[in-house]
């Protein structure tokens, strides 16, 4: 992979594990800014739009090794192209069921809490059906981080899946830093702070934090 350039946001979880990923496979990338926020969000405008159809970040392009462009989006799909490109360190193990568990892990954040509080979610909450959208946030948190705390009790070692990073803990990390964005109370999830604090000791995880971004703003 050649002149990699990732499309995000700095706040972005989703974003936040592709950047993860890059660092821990290793690979150099440029990062390009897409503000979700002003000017009604850089994501729905024509030129984004125009590499990513779902006006959503990340999307990450290239150059393949032969000279061709390439582009991939949605967070779960890089990871696994990057997984399959540069198989080592690996952050999937080398069972068929660690691997399935690692999976399932990932897919909690991913498909049963991430996208409730997704910035077009919430902002339909609040707006169209004029609701709470940071309670309706801060309580799929909790029914998914409740979830995720009792599933990883089964592979848990120094992090989710025995003691080595995979992927369910590039998910992990994001979303607990959301979840604190929402003033969700995470001390019901011991093994799950154990884990992230067992993450963030790691460069890869440390460069990859919001703050450390080049488009982070004050909070």
């Amino acid at each position: 992979m050649k002149h990699v350039r990732l499309h995000g946001y700095w706040r972005s979880s989703a974003s936040w594990r592709v950047r993860l990923g890059l660092n821990l496979k290793g690979i150099p990338f440029e990062y390009l800014a897409v503000h979700l926020v002003k000017d009604g969000g850089e994501q729905h405008q024509a030129a984004y739009r125009a590499l990513n159809p779902m006006g959503r970040v990340p999307t990450l392009e290239w150059t393949d090794d032969d000279g061709q462009e390439r582009r991939l989006s949605e967070s779960m799909a890089i990871l696994e192209y990057l997984e399959e490109r540069v198989p080592s360190p690996a952050l999937l193990p080398s069972d068929a069921y660690l691997r399935a568990r690692t999976r399932m892990l990932a897919e909690t954040v991913n498909s049963g809490i991430q996208p409730l509080q997704n910035t077009s979610v919430v902002l339909r909450v609040k707006d169209v059906l004029k609701a709470d959208e940071k309670a309706w946030a801060a309580h799929w948190n909790v029914h998914g981080l409740t979830s995720l705390e009792s599933a990883v009790q089964a592979t848990a070692g120094r992090y989710c899946v025995g003691d080595a990073v995979s992927f369910a803990d590039v998910l992990l990390v994001p979303q607990l830093y959301g979840a604190r964005r929402l003033g969700v109370d995470l001390k019901p999830y011991p093994t799950l702070l154990r884990i992230e604090a067992a993450c963030n000791e790691l460069p890869a995880f440390q460069a990859a934090q919001p703050d450390r971004q080049p488009d982070a703003q004050p909070v």
